[in-house]
């Protein structure tokens, strides 16, 4: 039996993902939904849409990309909700503030959509359950630990039964705390730069290795292959995604997930 190019790839990937952190026994990764790539909704898919809102969430599930990045913060009364940044300043007109500095309720009363057209108006910032309770069972979640506690976002990850179905972005301290509370969670850790790459590779024995595009190469990705771990490289802009996948990215964290999916199937049938 012929297998194509891009089955074997999706072979590759399921057998890359499957190593044992800390020895536990621990399920691989579904497979990529286009062409043998991870594709990664960067703060949802939100182009029109306020990103990190439920809106741009459902966008990305209806294009069917394999993963959604979210921004994990804490709010004054100790609430996870998904904003990227620190302040709100960015995000409305009318009101300034560090999240961390106000309650849920007061970053609740913020409309992010109207800015964007009557369609988007009302929408939210969104908390960390309402985002697991619209995921769970559609799409990945690539968790990004701005600021947050680690034993709080697993409570609710348990909540709703998707220890194997979010990628934990985070700094050294909480990867261990997480794998010391939840072996079968998926730690992704980002060494920055190269030479920081082969003890990343020790310390966590990850089974998912994030990357930045200017810390990016040929042999970031070969070193993590021969230590069983696939790689998600956040792109600079599409113009990267052809290098990437030269390189053997496994994964593209993309601001343009629509675009990345029509690129990987086409390149797919060629």
């Amino acid at each position: 039996m012929k297998i194509s190019r891009t089955g074997l790839r999706a072979c590759a990937l399921l057998l890359l993902a499957s190593p044992t952190i800390t020895g536990a026994e621990v399920a691989p990764l579904p497979p990529p939904k286009h062409g043998g790539v991870y594709v990664v909704a960067h703060r949802g898919a939100h182009d029109g849409i306020p990103e990190n809102t439920l809106a741009a969430y459902r966008r990305a599930i209806e294009l069917g990309a394999d993963f959604v990045e979210i921004d994990l913060r804490t709010t004054k009364d100790g609430e996870l909700v998904s904003i990227h940044n620190d302040t709100v300043d960015a995000y409305v007109d009318d009101v300034r503030g560090r999240v961390a500095d106000m309650t849920l309720e007061a970053l609740r009363a913020l409309d992010l959509g109207a800015r964007f057209g009557p369609e988007y108006a009302g929408e939210r910032i969104p908390t960390f359950e309402e985002i697991l309770a619209l995921c769970k069972g559609k799409i990945g979640i690539y968790l990004d630990m701005k600021h947050a506690d680690a034993a709080q976002a697993l409570a609710l990850i348990r909540k709703y039964d998707m220890e194997r179905h979010v990628l934990w972005y985070a700094g050294a301290a909480q990867l261990s705390q997480v794998v010391a509370l939840c072996p079968e969670c998926i730690p992704m850790p980002d060494p920055g730069v190269e030479a920081l790459l082969p003890m990343v590779l020790e310390r966590h024995k990850p089974r998912v290795v994030a990357a930045v595009w200017r810390g990016f190469s040929k042999t970031f990705v070969e070193t993590c292959h021969a230590a069983g771990a696939i790689v998600i490289v956040d792109e600079s802009d599409p113009s990267c995604w052809e290098q990437a996948l030269a390189w053997g990215a496994d994964g593209i964290q993309t601001d343009h997930p629509a675009e990345l999916i029509a690129f990987l199937e086409k390149r797919a049938r060629e």
